[in-house]
């Protein structure tokens, strides 16, 4: 397998009980070969709107006075030919039905991973996903994750899906960069309207996409890739 693609993940409201109205996961991927350049260039515009080269990127850090970097990083993505993104996104997590398919929360939470990972992974390639940390059971979830995506293609020696592993966000500056785009799709499909930096936000990837976020895309957008879910 010559190429290794890492896959860079995180999610906003996936808990099941966290009075949040939408569910999102997603992930960056790029060519490992590819990390080090990128996250350079990513320090280099920090330095260049006055940021420390460590400043963590977060959606919630997206303020008035910062929103012109935040706008520089939309335009970072999607003029970088080596960056894609796709995301899960579950618009009424009151639409679950968990009963009715035999299943838990949890479970429903690694048939999200899957669904949002399944069209990324192409034969012939090899993967390492990383995941941003979110809470004291996040080991035993990531070694689950690992075994269900491995199981599911047939992976019993993990050449295909070599690794699945946590990191925190500020340590790998494309996890933060992910953050971004999940951050953005969780206020839209929450209907959240009330902080104009975060739409202005909102206004530039809409326009760089060429999609209003509300909606799948087609299923092989290799740039800017969304699946919208709902319960049948």
């Amino acid at each position: 397998m010559d190429n290794i693609f890492n896959i860079y993940c995180d999610e906003s409201c996936h808990l099941e009980h966290d009075r949040q109205k939408a569910m999102v996961l997603g992930g960056i991927w790029c060519l490992d070969e590819k990390k080090k350049r990128i996250a350079r260039q990513l320090r280099e515009l920090k330095v260049r709107y006055n940021l420390n080269p460590k400043f963590e990127i977060k959606w919630n850090k997206i303020s008035p006075a910062r929103v012109d970097f935040y706008l520089a990083l939309v335009d970072f993505f999607f003029d970088n030919p080596d960056l894609h993104f796709r995301a899960f996104i579950i618009p009424n997590k009151g639409e679950l039905r968990h009963e009715d398919f035999g299943q838990t929360h949890d479970e429903f939470y690694y048939k999200c991973y899957f669904r949002l990972l399944k069209t990324l992974l192409e034969p012939g390639a090899s993967y390492n996903i990383y995941l941003d940390i979110k809470d004291t059971q996040g080991e035993e979830k990531v070694r689950k994750l690992h075994e269900y995506l491995c199981n599911s293609r047939y992976d019993f020696d993990r050449e295909m899906i070599k690794r699945v592993q946590q990191v925190r966000s500020h340590e790998l500056e494309l996890v933060a960069l992910a953050d971004l785009f999940i951050g953005a799709l969780s206020y839209v499909h929450r209907g959240l309207r009330e902080s104009s930096a975060k739409m202005a936000v909102i206004d530039r990837i809409r326009q760089r996409a060429g999609y209003q976020l509300l909606r799948s895309t087609l299923y092989r957008e290799n740039k800017f890739n969304l699946f919208v879910w709902h319960q049948v």
